[in-house]
């Protein structure tokens, strides 16, 4: 199955569900990825109910519940996952703890590992998948970190997203992005520059071999938007045009894939 798009709904955490599907119908892109810290809070179940109907009857995908659970001692992963099956999303996004990588010890490892594996079989239990946000402060804070995470683990329902280091070489990303591809199901697309929001389609060269990537691993999930200059309706406008070129042809972003690495 080829690449899907979408929007991460926290991207306007100021716009109601019904106007995000609305801003998102104006576009090529066919899924929504819904926040649970605004649109469908963890354990409102109505709430979670009516986005994932309004979802479906505007023609649009669920492409993943964007939980913000980390795994905190006595925070329960119950009301997320309640959440997520009544929105009909079929993969749970989660944060590796909230430590870093290089500042966690034993402890916050095991926490992680052992928590996730009983969280997995819940999830697996209702039809669902979790993924690890590739976030810093987390244990998924670097490639390497996080693939021994997931190989820690070493679940078949738990699945990584990837995003762009900010700051990062595009060569390091990429070569951070190949080391999660056995895992990979879901990514964040975006573009700045020394901290600032700029232009999807002003990442060309960087995202051109990242798609690239993605297209030859097959990889069956969704490539979603999030973050737009200055929270603009207008601006993701322009950026969902720009993704779904990309993922279209329309970007040439083999041709320019081949370019970088010369062949």
């Amino acid at each position: 199955m080829p690449l899907r798009i979408g929007l991460v709904s926290i991207t306007f955490r100021k716009l109601s569900p019904a106007e995000i599907i609305a801003l998102v119908k104006q576009t090529r892109l066919t899924g929504i990825e819904w926040g649970g810290d605004i649109h469908v809070p963890h354990g409102d179940i109505k709430r979670a109910e009516e986005v994932g109907r309004m979802t479906r009857e505007a023609g649009l995908t669920i492409s993943a519940y964007g939980s913000y659970y980390d795994g905190k001692e006595g925070l329960s992963f119950g009301p997320v996952l309640d959440s997520a099956v009544a929105l009909g999303a079929p993969l749970i996004r989660v944060w590796a703890g909230k430590k870093g990588s290089a500042a966690a010890g034993a402890d916050d490892w095991s926490r992680v590992i052992d928590g996730t594996r009983k969280n997995a079989g819940a999830a697996a239990a209702a039809g669902l998948q979790i993924a690890f946000e590739f976030h810093a402060n987390t244990l998924t804070d670097t490639p390497e970190s996080c693939v021994r995470l997931l190989q820690g683990i070493n679940h078949p329902a738990v699945r990584a997203y990837w995003q762009p280091p900010v700051g990062a070489a595009p060569a390091d990303c990429l070569a951070g992005l190949k080391s999660v591809l056995p895992w990979l199901s879901r990514v964040h697309a975006f573009h700045w520059e020394n901290g600032q929001r700029l232009p999807l389609a002003n990442g060309t060269m960087g995202w051109a071999p990242y798609l690239n990537i993605l297209r030859q691993s097959g990889m069956d999930g969704y490539v979603s938007l999030e973050f737009v200059r200055d929270d603009s309706p207008q601006a993701f406008l322009e950026d969902a045009g720009t993704l779904a070129d990309w993922l279209a042809g329309g970007g040439n972003d083999a041709r320019i894939a081949e370019k970088i690495s010369g062949k």
